[in-house]
């Protein structure tokens, strides 16, 4: 019987979505590596592997078995994307355009070799960084430098505008996956890009008031949250954490 690799959902995902992965067809007790690669939109590789067991009808379900070692061990069912490390030192995994997905290439050897076992499946996927319906809106509507990200359907949504930018520019991807989830969300850049300053040297405060008067302007925005630094506040009120 030949080992079939399948991926819940099968073809793509949202990069925030959980991912089932599993063996099927491997004979009873068949050690496997199961290794996991993509490159970002430089071109740098990133890379994962850990060594499994498939149980005794041949099946393997990293939501059911612990990896045996490699880039991690336990039971990790995620363990192959979020263990994953650059080949060039000291790099970091970023997404610059989220109109594009990244591209996971996942492979099953034979035995606990990273890379000396004979292949016995593989599969691709694309995790994406915008989910079905959600809209990419430039905004450059008085001094605010933004993206406005839509959920599906008329609304209005509840609001967010995100503020995170270390090392400036305008970050996309935490805003875009949050609007998957029912909220139209700002990414607010507010240094190093475009005609923005570009040191953070000197914060103006109306800056921000700014684009918080073009949220609650908006026809689609219900109320208006905040995030910084990973968390999102109303009215002063700690709500969740991004």
């Amino acid at each position: 019987m030949e080992a079939t690799l399948v991926l819940e959902p099968a073809g793509r995902s949202c990069w925030d979505e959980p991912l089932g992965i599993s063996v099927r067809g491997l004979a009873p007790g068949q050690p496997v590596t199961l290794r996991a690669a993509l490159r970002d939109e430089k071109g740098a590789l990133f890379r994962a592997h850990a060594r499994y067991r498939a149980d005794a009808h041949g099946q393997l379900d990293l939501a059911r078995a612990p990896a045996l070692g490699g880039s991690f061990a336990g039971l990790e069912p995620m363990g192959l994307l979020w263990a994953m490390q650059p080949e060039r030192p000291f790099w970091r995994l970023v997404k610059r355009d989220v109109q594009t997905p990244f591209v996971l290439e996942l492979d099953v050897l034979d035995g606990h070799e990273p890379d000396g076992g004979r292949l016995l499946a593989k599969a691709g996927h694309e995790r994406h960084f915008l989910a079905p319906g959600v809209r990419r809106v430039p905004v450059r509507e008085g001094r605010v430098r933004a993206t406005l990200f839509l959920p599906p359907g008329e609304g209005p949504f509840p609001g967010i505008v995100d503020v995170y930018g270390v090392g400036g520019g305008l970050p996309e991807y935490r805003a875009s996956l949050v609007a998957g989830h029912g909220f139209a969300t700002l990414a607010l850049a507010f240094y190093g890009f475009e005609d923005l300053p570009k040191e953070l040297n000197v914060i103006e405060l109306d800056y921000f008031e700014e684009a918080v008067c073009f949220m609650l302007r908006h026809p689609q925005v219900l109320l208006l949250l905040i995030a910084a630094s990973g968390t999102i506040y109303r009215d002063g009120r700690l709500l969740c954490s991004l």
